[in-house]
């Protein structure tokens, strides 16, 4: 049985996924509020028996079902125009990745350093051990830092893919020809886990995306090891 965790979004791993999470509570307390005037004002006008035969124009009323609506719409627009901004910002990147979406895995390619990049494949189901997350987990994880600024640019070698991992709160269309980025930063070590999200071909779920998030010391070993393999 599902318990109420399970049914709302990611324990978020980014400040970006904080503030989409603040924008979903705000929006969701604002429709709580319109669908609870809106239902007491219709069961109001069910269950009793008033009338005024005299009510048959009346400007104040207009005036208010007009302005007040679009009050609660900027009331919801600024916060979300705020978060467009934040999410399209990049702020001078300590560490570049490169994604690019094939049919139907993902390779990585490290761009601030030589010679590191690889391919992503999912694990099949024989070969995942006792811990691993069926459709879930790859052979090869994006290892990045945390609390460091990280850049993705994204692009695609055959069909429109999408990168996305929810409790970063990123996702990026990879568009053949063109190079898509998004930019983060990652709160906690951990390992976060997302999929494709482009309906791209038959095999379109068993793409998933990986990313491990270390220490800046970590990370530096990962890459001298890797490097020298």
């Amino acid at each position: 049985m599902a318990t109420w965790g399970h049914m709302g979004l990611q324990d978020s791993a980014s400040p970006l996924m904080e503030q989409l999470i603040f924008f979903h509570d705000h929006a969701m307390v604002v429709l709580i509020l319109i669908t609870t005037l809106v239902g007491y004002m219709m069961s109001s006008l069910f269950f009793n028996s008033f009338i005024n035969r005299f009510l048959l124009e009346n400007q104040a009323i207009e005036v208010i079902w007009t302005v007040l609506p679009a009050l609660i719409l900027i009331f919801i627009a600024l916060p979300s125009l705020r978060l467009l901004y934040l999410l399209d910002e990049v702020n001078n990147p300590s560490v570049t990745l490169k994604s690019i979406g094939h049919q139907w895995y993902w390779s990585y390619e490290y761009s601030d350093f030589a010679q590191l990049e690889f391919d992503s494949f999912m694990v099949s189901a024989d070969e995942l051990g006792e811990s691993g997350f069926r459709l879930l987990d790859v052979d090869n994880r994006a290892v990045l830092p945390f609390n460091t600024q990280i850049r993705v640019l994204v692009s695609a070698a055959d069909v429109i893919h999408s990168w996305t991992v929810p409790s970063l709160g990123v996702k990026v269309d990879a568009i053949p020809g063109r190079l898509n980025q998004i930019s983060f930063l990652i709160s906690r070590p951990g390992l976060f886990y997302g999929q494709c999200s482009e309906i791209c071909g038959a095999n379109h779920s068993f793409m998933p995306i990986v990313v491990e998030s270390v220490s800046v010391k970590s990370f530096l070993s990962w890459v001298t090891s890797s490097e020298e393999a």
